[in-house]
């Protein structure tokens, strides 16, 4: 299979610049797969699983918490305003977000706390969700 230039970097560091043959991603409008010379793209990306599979090792999973992806010339870029890869989640940790983001939904006194409570709590679920895979 043919592969492309693949960079995914969070504000923190550079997770991955290398080679790639296939990367999944939840965009705004829904999952988007990338293979080797695919149409020029810009879009944003949700929070989600992230899944980016090679010519000569196994796929890697990741979760993502937003950004944005561009496509061209076979060079794939995710910035990504976090990202962990599935072996660097912290379960228990995530279980414990998830709780504190529940409680803090119920206890909000407005629109934007709900909101915010909301988003840690799709943020955590991810995380738990990526690491059981």
């Amino acid at each position: 299979m043919k592969s492309f230039k693949l960079q995914i970097v969070a504000p923190d560091r550079v997770l991955y610049d290398g080679e790639a043959t296939f990367l999944l991603v939840r965009a705004a409008s829904g999952d988007i797969g990338i293979q080797a010379n695919h149409q020029k793209l810009v879009t944003p990306l949700t929070i989600g699983k992230m899944k980016v599979e090679f010519a000569d090792a196994q796929p890697r999973f990741a979760a993502i918490t937003g950004g944005f992806m561009k496509v061209g010339d076979n060079v794939v870029t995710v910035l990504t305003t976090a990202c962990e890869w599935q072996d660097e989640i912290d379960v228990e940790r995530a279980k414990r977000a998830a709780e504190r983001a529940k409680k803090d939904k119920l206890a909000a006194r407005s629109k934007i706390e709900m909101d915010h409570a909301e988003v840690r709590l799709k943020r955590a679920l991810n995380r738990i969700s990526v690491a059981k895979k």
